[in-house]
Order: C-alpha cells, then structure tokens, then sequence
C-alpha cells in the first residue's frame, strides 16, 4: 500500500530540513546526509531529492561521490555510522529536537576540543539575526565559543547566564559570554553581580540594583540558551566556580544530586534539590532555563552519563551536542538499547544462518547478591597468611605483616570486581589495610575508617585510592572521622588514565591499574619508616610520572545482569575503556595487536615525552578474559617501539593486576623512571598478588 502524502518514513526524516537546514548530526554534508537515506533509511532517490531539496541527478551524484570519497563502501564507514545511530536513537527517544554525536577523538585532538569544534559546528547553523542567546559557562561552553567565527549576523545579543565566578580559571561566566558575543559579533549583556553571595539578604539588594535588574531582565527574553552540564567529580566545574565545598553541610543537603546546571543541583529525575544556595544564586533559574524555546546542551565524558540523563529526563535540554561514548552511555542507563543499523549488520556465514549477539553470560555464581561476600570470604581464606579482618566483616581487611610502631599506615580501598585489586596488595611493603566495596562500587566511610583506626601507630596514615566521586567523598568522610580522633591523615588520588580527561584536566581523570605501581612506590616510602608528609610527596611523584589506555575487544557483565554493559559490534573495539566498565572515549574498527599496540604506546609516549635513554616500568594487565599470550604478543610490539624511541624497559610484569571483571581486553601503563622510584619498586613485598625480593 502507497503511504499517504505527508506520512511515512520519507515525511519523518524530511521533518528536520523543513526546520531549517541539514540535521545537525550530518553537519553540512550533504553526502553523508543522502548516504544515510539511501543506504540506511531505505528511501529512493526522489524521495532523498524531496527532503534535501535538489533534483535526482544531484542526489545520484551524491551517492556517487560518496561512494569515491570512501564515505561509504556499500556501507556506511563503522566509526560514522555508530554516531549517527546514537544521534537518532537520542532524539528519538528523549524528543529532542536535534542532536549532535561526535564520533570520539582523532587528529590528536582532546576531548574538549572535538566537543567544542562540534558545538562550533552545531552554533553556526542555529544561531539566527535577531537571536537573543543565554550562555552558560564551562570548559566544553568556551571550547565552542573559541572555535565558533559567525559574520553577517544582525541584531543578535548574548546575555551571560549567571553571575561572575571566580576568576581563577579560563572559563568563567563572563570569559565565555564574551568569547562567544566575540565570535558571532553580537552585543554582550554582562551580569555585573557574583553568581554566589553569603546572604539571602544581600542578593535580594543587589538585584534590585538597577543596572543587575535589567540585566537579570534580559533572561526572560531568550530564545535560545548554551549551557554545559557539570559533574559532581572533585575537579568539576562546580568546585573550580564555588558552587560546591567539601563541609558536611554541602555535602548532606546534595547528597541526592548527580550533577547541576548553571549552578543550580538536579537529582536523577532532574528535580531540584533544594540547599544551602538557595536565594544565594545570581542568574538563570531551571524555570527560566526550561522556558527558553531552544535549550542547546554541550556536554560529555562517562562521568557526566548520570547528569545528562537527568537534564533530559527534567526538560532541561531540546538540542543535545555530546561524544559517541557517552551518547551510547546516556541510552543505556536509561535502559534504551542501541538497534544496529543494516550498514553495521553481523555478517552472515557460509551456512546461511546468522551468528546469535551474545545477550546472556554464564557464571559460577549462587545467588548474583552474595557473590561479592562469598568472594571475599574465599579471598581471605586462600589469602590467610597474608590478611584477616579488621573486625567481623571482611570489608574491612589488615595486613598480617604491616602496620607497626613509628611507621605510616597505608590505606587503599575501591569496589569488588577488579581482583587482585585491591586485596592482592595487602601486605608487608605494600598496604596495610584495605576496604572493599560492592561491585564496582566505593567502600562506605565505615569500613575505611575501620581500617585507617587499625592501621594508626602514631606517624600518620596515608589514603590512597582512584579517582571517583563516590570513593572521594567516602575517602574523605572516613578521614575526617579519623581526625575527629586525633589522627592524622593525607590523600592521594591516582589518576592513571589518559584517555579518560585531557591532559589540562589531569586532575579529572581516572584511576586504573597504574594504581598498582603508586602502591607500590608509597607502600615501599612507608616499610621504609620515611614521614607522612614524604609517603604523600612520593605518592603524587609515582601518580604523576604513570600513564595508562586500556582497550576493550568486549565488555563486561555485572552478576546481577549477566549481561554485557554494553555492546560491540563484531568487528569493533573501544579504546580508553575504564575498569568499572564504562565505554571508552573511541570506538573502532579491531586492529591487529601491533596496531593497537602503536596506538597505545602513541597515546602514552605523546603525554609522558620521555628522553632517549629514559628508563620506563611496564604493565601489561588484562582486563579480566584476555590471555598471557595475548598480552606477550603486544607486549613485544610494546618493546619493540620503546627501543626505536631509545626508551629502556628498566622493570616489567604481566598478568591480571586491575581487571574489570570478565571484560575481554588489555591495558597498558608506563611509569616513567627515575633512580628513587625504580628503587622503591625494587624495594622488598610480600602480598597475595605482588611480591618482589
């Protein structure tokens, strides 16, 4: 049967351009655009000429050139594809009016700045004369802003959102308003007041100001907003601008909140939480955020997933600009499966009968919710000579043969499921104690508190964990009950993982199995006797000079789910993936070993810019299903480049040291040496999963 006139798949996809332009996930690639109809929408040649508004001939002429360009080879390109897949699954499912996915990173370009060449990208065909733009602030908003050049443009104004932050980072309130008014040449609307104030009191006077009021009156007037969406990671935008302090009151009254938008904390359904800032802001509240008619998000990275998901869940956002990770990230946590796209279908074997996805992975579990408790129950029995409880749970556990008199006690701790992380490395040399979370989950201030008490002999204990928000905030509850008691305590946090946060934001990045190597380092400083304030200098020293990729052939699988976090096509891999099974920041085609090894060491040696003659330890990790052969058989492309570079491999190992449960995949990590650290490497352990001397 004919569809109607007007209905129909033609019609649906056609919706966009009648709006005005290509859709932003194509760019202003009108071959791309009429690939995707032909090749992946199903639509003729005359329908494609209707929508995109040229004759068939230009339409066969696209695909013709596309076909050359490489765009598509019967189909489209793996890495184009899966963009423009988790673009239109995003606008469709959350009812967005456009969406923007960049495929991840390349040209050696960071993170900020692909999202911001693709908010640029998206800006210049929004942004219309006559506009009237709220601009929020954020590294990703000012990333757009600098890259974004508009003439031409008339009567155009932008109006910055919220007061003035502090000015000790590049993208305050005022620094992107004015990019971004620079860049389009439009006049600028400052908000000449501070975002935050101490007073109710005091707010409620200076807007009434009349240069603030009719600032602050501008607000009302917008039809289109920039904003970034902050995080609640220790380096997020929140911290840097004063919106969020470490207090326990701070901390109470958010507790609720995954993120926050224009300083204002939404929770998981993007309601607002109500806190100490209230009446204190000064600036766009949610209610004029939510009635601004074009709402234009520009936000990524996996630790933003929750945050995101929440300002779409709350209306908060119509124009979505983010990464391919966390798109597929965002449609999985809200429970929305990516179809594969007949460009991407599994290839069909000689037999005629498809290969099954694997949907369901078998496990030698009893019941998925004692598994992490059985674990450690086996854990500690088969690791006896080495650990026992602090007290009656093993989620707290002490070294045998550790803590004395005079010297500093060391503390680590995470979730399960990255064995022999993190109870491997209890023991003489190394850590003293331990706290254990559920699956790749933060321990609770309880347990850590347990283990920093038992472990005090009077010189101090150190915390040392990877960096994520949950373990930070417990980290820092259990260590201010601790010195409520009089001990004293210091922090360090690993930050191993270079994929995960550019190299400007190596504060914001995660902790995976470098960690082993900065246990190593401050577990050795501590058997040593050396002071607290010199474990924690050595600590920082290790974490600094340790870089680590990781990437991922398939994901893992919680033992509740029994299925995989997330999916990769046949021929795929993910680069960057981390160890609590978020996606990586790059998805593509599966390289040979010596490939993906070239890409690994690249991404390293760029970001360590070792000398020739530089010594380096290496860690070669599984990631939980990948073999010793595997590992060997990049370990030895591994070496092979480092000796092209004149870099010496001084220390190396191989083997399970930071998995991510039965994800089937690999990590590499460098320290890069010099004679204190390779000495503290060698200096004498004794643990379950590390033993040197």
């Amino acid at each position: 049967m004919a569809a109607k006139a007007g209905t129909g798949p033609a019609a649906a996809v056609g919706s966009a351009r009648s709006e005005g332009g290509v859709p932003l996930r194509f760019g202003d690639d009108l071959l791309l655009w009429a690939s995707w109809l032909y090749y992946e929408e199903g639509l003729t040649q005359s329908d494609i000429a209707r929508i995109i508004g040229v004759s068939r001939a230009s339409v066969i002429s696209y695909l013709a050139d596309a076909r050359e360009r490489g765009i598509v080879n019967i189909a489209i390109k793996t890495e184009k594809l899966r963009s423009l897949t988790i673009a239109k699954a995003l606008q469709e499912h959350f009812g967005l009016k456009d969406c923007l996915v960049i495929p991840g990173e390349g040209g050696g370009r960071s993170p900020f700045e692909s999202l911001g060449s693709g908010g640029a990208q998206a800006l210049r065909s929004i942004i219309k004369p006559g506009d009237t733009i709220g601009v929020g602030w954020g590294r990703s908003v000012l990333a757009a802003a600098e890259r974004l050049s508009v003439d031409g443009l008339q009567d155009v104004r932008v109006v910055q959102a919220t007061g003035s932050t502090s000015a000790h980072v590049p993208y305050t309130p005022a620094a992107c308003a004015t990019a971004m008014a620079t860049a389009i040449r439009a006049e600028c609307i400052p908000i000449s007041a501070p975002a935050i104030v101490s007073r109710r009191e005091l707010r409620d006077m200076l807007v009434q100001e009349t240069p603030v009021q009719e600032q602050l009156a501008s607000l009302e007037e917008l039809n289109r907003i920039v904003f970034g969406i902050a995080s609640l990671r220790p380096n997020s935008t929140l911290y840097s601008s004063g919106f969020l302090n470490d207090t326990p009151k701070f901390r109470d009254a958010y507790s609720g909140a995954v993120g926050a938008i224009a300083g204002h904390y939404i929770d998981d359904m993007g309601r607002r939480i109500d806190g100490p800032l209230d009446g204190r802001i000064i600036g766009i509240s949610l209610e004029q955020i939510a009635a601004t008619p074009q709402r234009i998000a520009i936000a990524s990275g996996i630790d933003k997933v929750p945050a995101i998901l929440a300002a779409l869940r709350g209306g908060f956002v119509n124009v979505l600009i983010t990464d391919a990770a966390t798109g597929a990230g965002i449609l999985s946590a809200d429970g929305r499966e990516i179809q594969p796209a007949r460009a991407a279908a599994t290839p069909v074997p000689e037999t005629g009968t498809a290969l099954p996805a694997r949907s369901s992975v078998k496990k030698f579990l009893n019941t998925p919710e004692d598994a992490v408790d059985e674990a450690l129950e086996g854990a500690v029995a088969e690791h006896a000579a080495f650990l026992r409880p602090v007290r009656d749970s093993n989620r707290a556990l002490i070294a045998r043969n550790g803590p004395r008199e005079g010297k500093v006690g060391l503390v680590i701790g995470g979730g399960s499921g990255h064995d022999p992380c993190f109870l491997g490395y209890v023991g003489r040399g190394m850590a003293d104690a331990v706290a254990i979370g559920n699956v790749f989950a933060s321990p609770p201030p309880g347990p850590i508190f347990d283990c920093t008490r038992a472990v005090n002999r009077g010189a101090g204990v150190l915390h040392l964990f990877g960096n994520y928000s949950g373990d930070v905030m417990n980290f820092e509850m259990a260590a201010e009950m601790a010195q409520m008691e009089g001990i004293e305590v210091s922090t360090v946090v690993t930050t191993d993982d270079i994929a995960s946060s550019a190299a400007e934001d190596r504060s914001g990045r995660r902790g995976v199995a470098g960690n082993l190597f900065v246990f190593k380092v401050a577990g050795a400083a501590c058997d040593r006797m050396m002071p607290l304030s010199q474990v924690e200098l050595l600590a920082r020293k290790a974490n600094r000079r340790t870089f680590t990729v990781g990437v991922a052939l398939e994901s893992c699988s919680l033992p509740e789910t029994r299925r995989p976090l997330f999916m990769l096509g046949e021929g795929e891999m993910e680069v960057g993936v981390g160890v609590h099974g978020e996606p990586g920041v790059l998805r593509q085609s599966v390289e040979t070993a010596d490939d993906t090894a070239d890409l690994v060491v690249d991404r390293i040696l760029s970001e360590m810019d070792p000398a020739r003659g530089d010594e380096v330890a290496l860690l070669l990790n599984s990631l939980g299903s990948t073999p010793l052969m595997e590992l060997y058989i990049v370990g030895r492309r591994v070496r092979q480049r480092l000796k092209a570079r004149g870099i010496s491999v001084a220390r190396s190992w191989a083997g399970h040291y930071c998995t991510s449960l039965d994800m089937v995949g690999m990590s590499v990590t460098m320290m890069q040496l010099d004679e204190q650290l390779r000495d503290l490497l060698d200096h004498p352990s004794d643990t379950p999963a590390f033993r040197i001397g």
